[in-house]
């Protein structure tokens, strides 16, 4: 695809959709979407369940859902193309115009804004020259305003094709971006050991393996301090059988002088023998326990 359009504006707003997105594929490029597309939809027992996969399967194409890849899936799939449009539209990692070779999306959402995600969107967006969802204009750079990029425990974080950029700066955002826009091989936070370009994320994103799902750590030590205390002191989830649960030696516990909630601290007044009879104004003992407590029920009238 053409290059000509990128970052190009209507007087509506809209960027400008290149005249060759409804442009026919060329023979051997349709063959091997036919070729793909059927390993795709051969996993599913009902083939319009594969349009997801698919219409990512086109953006590894073209890079974005053109409107000669609407067609196709509709075709592939037996949809009408307002069905495949109204898909495509709905989710933001389906682009219906150029994107970039790179999204990088800022995370601005309350935890990494506070953290100093809306000053890296501020200045990256200066130095780029560009708003959300715009892309510069050598088509390397497509900039995103991330609602959440779910590792708060990192943050202010920012992704560049959805891999993880943890605990940045707005001098080490500029930095990536100048660095994917030069070509270099930039490695991520976790994950692995590079950076993918939009079209071959697509591609994996359709359900072809990139061989690179075991680079790389997938959840670092902030992630993983919740476990590592859990191991450290022996707790344990629930067992969902009303067993009693190991006491964690770290929380304080009930010395002898002290007594539970709703209980009297009075050995000559239990907390379930009241002084008064019941009519007299008291509780009947009955109504002091739960439907679980094992009494003879006999005051429960």
């Amino acid at each position: 695809m053409s290059g000509d359009n990128f970052g190009m504006q209507t007087a509506a707003g809209h960027l400008t959709v290149p005249a060759e997105s409804k442009e026919p594929y060329a023979a051997d490029v349709l063959a091997q979407l036919h070729e793909d597309a059927a390993q795709v939809v051969a996993r599913y027992p009902q083939k319009r369940s594969a349009l997801l996969p698919l219409l990512h399967l086109v953006q590894s194409v073209d890079g974005y859902v053109t409107g000669r890849g609407i067609d196709f899936c509709a075709e592939v799939l037996d949809l009408t193309t307002a069905e495949v449009s109204g898909v495509a539209t709905f989710y933001t990692q389906y682009k219906r115009h150029p994107n970039g070779e790179y999204t990088v999306g800022v995370c601005t959402n309350t935890l990494c804004a506070i953290m100093g995600g809306d000053q890296i969107w501020d200045e990256v967006s200066e130095h780029l020259g560009i708003g959300h969802d715009e892309t510069t204009p050598d088509g390397k750079i497509t900039l995103e305003r991330v609602e959440c990029n779910a590792a708060c425990d990192y943050a202010p974080v920012v992704m560049a094709n959805w891999e993880f950029f943890d605990n940045q700066t707005p001098e080490s955002t500029k930095q990536l971006v100048d660095d994917l826009r030069e070509g270099k091989d930039v490695r991520p936070t976790r994950g692995p050991a590079r950076v993918c370009t939009f079209k071959q994320v697509s591609r994996t994103l359709a359900g072809f393996s990139d061989g690179l799902a075991d680079q790389g750590v997938g959840a670092g030590p902030a992630s993983l301090e919740g476990l590592r205390l859990a191991n450290e002191r022996g707790w344990t989830a629930p067992d969902g059988k009303g067993g009693e649960q190991p006491k964690d030696e770290h929380q304080p516990q009930a010395t002898s002088n002290e007594t539970a909630p709703g209980r009297s601290d009075s050995t000559d007044s239990p907390a379930n023998e009241p002084d008064e009879k019941p009519g007299e104004g008291s509780v009947a003992p009955a109504t002091l326990f739960d439907a679980d407590d094992k009494g003879d029920g006999k005051d429960a009238k």
